[in-house]
C-alpha cells in the first residue's frame, strides 16, 4: 500500500521510470545490474532497515553516489540519527505533501548534478581551502561531495575537533564546516578554541548537525557561526552562504 502511494505521488510530480522491491537484498542486487538515479526507501523492509540499506549503498564503490531518500514515520533521534550520518539526501516524513516531495528530489538532483552559478556569478572558488570536521566518514564524504558541486576544489578533512585544532595550527582555511556531537573534541568546543585560541580566529563557521538540543545550539550561535544546517541539509543552503561569505 505505502509503494502504490509513493508511486502515486512520484508520477504526480513527473517521475515516469519507477521500480518497485519490497525487500533491500534484492534492492541492492537490482541497483548493481542497472543504477538508479534516486533510490527512496521506507525505514522498516522485512529483510533489513532503511539504516541497513543506505550504509551498504554508501560501503559500495559502485553504488556509493546514488541519492537516497528515507519515508519514515520514525521520529526517535537515536533511531534517524545513524542515517542523517551517512549522507542522506532527505527525510520524508508519513504523510508528506507533494512539496515536501518534489523539495526532496531537488535535494537528490543537486547531490547528482554540478552548480556552477557561483562560477559564473564571478566568484572565485579555485583556491578556497574548506576544513570538513566530522566522526563519520559517510557524512564528510556527503558534504564534501555538495561543495564539490558547488564548484570547491581544495578540502581537508578531519575526524573531530581535536584533529581539526591541530590541522589550523599549521595550515590556513578559508571556511570551517563542523559536525557538533564528536569525540575528545565537539563541534561546540571546537568552535570556542577557534574564536579563542587559534591565529584564524575569524575564519568562517558553518555547523552542520543531527543535534536538536534548542539550548545546546543557542550557545554555539552565540559563538559566532556563518549558520547552523540541520543534517540532512538543502545544498542550496549551503550555496546560499557561500554566495554571501565570498561578497563580503
Amino acid at each position: 500500500m505505502q509503494a502504490r502511494l509513493i508511486t502515486g505521488q512520484l508520477k504526480e510530480v513527473g517521475v515516469a521510470r519507477i521500480e518497485h522491491t519490497d525487500r533491500g537484498e534484492q534492492a541492492l542486487a537490482e541497483m548493481r545490474v542497472q543504477l538508479p538515479d534516486i533510490v527512496i526507501s521506507a525505514m522498516y523492509l522485512p529483510d533489513m532497515t532503511g539504516t541497513a540499506l543506505i550504509q551498504a549503498i554508501r560501503n559500495d564503490p559502485a553504488l556509493g553516489n546514488v541519492p537516497f531518500v528515507l519515508v519514515s514515520s520514525e521520529n526517535r533521534p537515536q533511531v534517524l540519527d545513524p542515517v542523517r550520518q551517512s549522507g542522506v539526501c532527505a527525510i520524508l516524513p508519513k504523510p508528506f505533501t507533494a512539496a515536501m516531495l518534489q523539495a526532496a528530489l531537488h535535494a537528490a538532483i543537486d547531490w547528482i548534478n554540478p552548480d556552477e552559478s557561483l562560477e559564473t556569478a564571478g566568484l572565485d572558488l579555485d583556491d578556497l581551502r574548506v576544513l570538513v570536521v566530522d566522526d563519520s566518514p559517510m557524512a564528510r564524504k556527503f558534504i564534501l561531495r555538495v561543495l564539490e558541486n558547488l564548484g570547491l576544489r581544495h578540502f581537508i578533512e578531519a575526524a573531530n575537533g581535536a584533529e581539526a585544532a591541530a590541522e589550523m595550527a599549521e595550515t590556513v582555511v578559508d571556511l570551517v564546516v563542523t559536525d557538533y556531537n564528536m569525540p575528545e573534541m565537539d563541534g561546540k568546543a571546537l568552535i570556542e578554541h577557534i574564536r579563542g585560541k587559534s591565529w584564524q580566529k575569524s575564519v568562517p563557521v558553518l555547523m552542520v548537525t543531527s543535534e536538536t538540543d534548542a539550548g545546546r545550539l543557542a550557545a554555539v550561535h552565540s559563538l559566532g557561526v556563518v549558520g547552523v544546517c540541520d543534517k540532512p541539509f538543502e545544498p542550496g543552503t549551503v550555496k546560499s552562504l557561500l554566495r554571501q561569505l565570498l561578497a563580503n
